[in-house]
């Protein structure tokens, strides 16, 4: 039995499922059009080329919540599931995720994008444990802060960590599934690296070391 680590934007979605939320967002007039169109694009930039400011742009994409009424994003984000990710989940990595549970292994997701953004879409998959950032949340309502430590880069470690002492899984023969480079810290970390249409750097760095690279498109 081992533990199949999945990320999810761009590795189990043929998309960002963060950028697609503030996308969402923007079209729904619940934020200001010019202003979230430009900053979503410069932190996917930015994310992509490595040099993401992580608590910056949590700040970014966590007030929204802390605008708007919880019920009424929840109920929002079943249209979010419809218009947006059920069409970019990847049909390839749902039949990987199969797999593994068919082996009996455990499936995590493990992903930097909030658990409100991101867990109905785990659930979606078929996967019951997500390991994501976290927005802080106080008598119902977000605040528009982050819960701990970010699942980012060195984060997803930690994270991961604190998740495997309290749920007590084995961790020695794991796989990590990823597409980016900012996930090195963690498949450097695992005893099976995946790289799942990696951008130019891990693809370079996946062939360097040697490592499986697939894809799930």
């Amino acid at each position: 039995m081992s533990l199949a680590l999945f990320d999810l934007d761009n590795t189990l979605l043929i998309g960002d499922s963060d950028y697609l939320w503030g996308c969402f967002l923007v079209e729904k007039g619940l934020v200001d059009k010019q202003l979230y169109e430009e900053a979503n694009e410069r932190f996917y930039q930015q994310y992509a080329e490595g040099e993401l400011d992580i608590h910056e742009f949590l700040r970014f994409a966590l007030t929204p919540l802390a605008d708007n009424d919880p019920d009424l994003l929840h109920s929002m984000h079943g249209e979010f599931m419809q218009s947006h990710i059920r069409p970019i989940m990847s049909k390839t990595g749902m039949e990987k995720i199969a797999q593994h549970q068919a082996q009996g292994d455990h499936t995590v997701i493990i992903t930097a994008t909030n658990s409100f953004v991101t867990g109905p879409i785990a659930e979606a998959f078929g996967v019951h444990h997500l390991i994501a950032t976290e927005p802080e949340k106080i008598n119902g309502k977000y605040t528009g802060k982050v819960e701990g430590i970010p699942c980012f880069q060195h984060g997803k470690i930690e994270r991961l960590h604190a998740w495997l002492e309290q749920s007590q899984q084995d961790f020695s023969n794991s796989w990590f599934y990823s597409d980016s480079h900012n996930d090195l810290p963690l498949l450097e970390e695992v005893a099976h690296p995946v790289a799942v249409d990696p951008d130019d750097t891990l693809r370079s760095i996946a062939e360097e070391r040697g490592w499986q690279i697939t894809s799930f498109r």
